[in-house]
């Protein structure tokens, strides 16, 4: 009995681990963010369809094929992947392309293919892409990536895709979260930090030029228009002083601080909001997190950063107990592609830095974003079903 006992125990621990608790968040992520697009969109909903539940409809579509196309991905072994990673990165790059002469263009960007009835966002498939294909290359390249041909090998990989990204979809911040996988994924790979700091300074720096140039251009020519500072430019003055561009581009960033000011520490209740009905542009995409707020008050939006702050931790104790490093990576690689959309879109949102038209993930309205999401989340749970139990212990 003692032997058959052991016997059991044995097995128990070598069983394979599966992190329910990942797919609790990412389901809960995902419910709230079915009630609140249903919430925040059902009154532009019936006005421009005469259907409220219109792009709840759409997004529960996409949720479903993202649900189903997780669970495959999950229940396939991770290792199958890395044998699809230069062809992915080269399908990454031929999509964008393909926006040249096959794009559709919404609300001034050119960034959807159609596909039948469906519409994909390039974006989503190439920030997916270049995690598996970072993955397999850092894997491949081994300690070449502590000296300096090998960093900065993987750090121009994806700078093609990100430059298509901005130039042809005129989509900065997707090109700015590819380049952030990139430098966070090479970050937990190679051990020399300093390269990391003056990298960061770097950026830092030509970020506060780009600013100061823009200020000055505009203090020397104070009737500036778009055409003098550019698109984004104009965007970076609306950002230092958003009520001089009310009526402009501050207009959306105005109409956010009022819902986020307005709903107080508990909210005006669900629903309840008065900035959707009409005041917020595409209050169920980007400025969701406005909304959130103005209902739910401060306490939902905290809840909200709470879930995703546990999400990435599940992020962590997976990728700390990854079979091997390319699974690590892939973990690493999903992680940081939510991460830095969240804060992200939760600066944007709360004026924090300028507008740069990202979504907040499993929430805002968009079938690509949250079918691809869903894909790397299965991405992540299959390399978790290779952990063994007694691994964690």
């Amino acid at each position: 009995m003692a032997q058959r006992n052991s016997s059991r125990r044995g097995k128990t621990n070598s069983e394979n681990f599966m992190d329910y608790s990942l797919l609790f968040i990412v389901l809960f992520l995902l419910g709230f963010g079915l009630i609140m697009v249903y919430s925040t969109s059902s009154y532009e909903a019936n006005l421009e369809f005469g259907d409220s539940a219109y792009y709840l409809k759409k997004q529960l579509f996409a949720t479903i094929l993202g649900l189903i196309a997780m669970m495959i991905v999950a229940n396939v072994p991770y290792h199958f992947w890395e044998r699809f990673a230069v062809i992915g990165y080269m399908v990454a790059v031929v999509l964008i392309l393909l926006i040249i002469p096959f794009g559709h263009e919404s609300h001034g960007a050119k960034r959807w293919l159609y596909i039948g009835p469906i519409s994909l966002q390039p974006a989503e498939v190439a920030k997916l892409c270049m995690i598996l294909f970072l993955s397999s290359l850092i894997c491949t390249m081994g300690k070449q990536i502590r000296n300096r041909k090998g960093f900065l090998t993987v750090l121009l990989v994806p700078m093609p895709i990100a430059l298509m990204l901005w130039q042809i979809t005129n989509n900065l911040s997707s090109a700015i979260i590819v380049v952030g996988i990139a430098v966070l994924m090479l970050f937990v790979s190679c051990p020399d930090y300093k390269r990391f700091i003056l990298l960061g300074l770097a950026g830092a720096a030509a970020a506060a030029l780009v600013v100061f140039v823009i200020v000055q251009m505009a203090a020397s020519h104070p009737a500036v228009e778009e055409s003098d500072v550019g698109f984004r430019g104009e965007r970076i003055l609306a950002w230092l002083d958003p009520e001089a561009y009310a009526s402009g581009k501050g207009f959306q960033t105005i109409q956010a601080l009022y819902a986020i000011g307005s709903g107080g520490v508990l909210g005006k209740g669900l629903g309840a909001s008065m900035q959707k009905l009409g005041f917020l542009p595409e209050a169920q995409n980007d400025m969701i997190f406005s909304i959130i707020c103005e209902e739910l008050g401060l306490f939902g939006g905290f809840a909200v950063i709470i879930m995703f702050i546990m999400l990435i931790w599940r992020f962590m104790v997976i990728a700390n107990n990854a079979p091997d490093l390319f699974g690590a990576l892939l973990v690493v690689g999903v992680l940081g592609h939510i991460a830095i959309q969240v804060i992200l879109n939760i600066a944007v949102v709360t004026n924090t830095i300028p507008n740069t038209g990202i979504s907040l993930p499993f929430i805002s309205y968009g079938g690509s974003s949250v079918m691809f999401l869903l894909i790397e989340i299965g991405l992540v749970l299959s390399v978790a079903r290779g952990i063994r139990l007694k691994d964690l212990y």
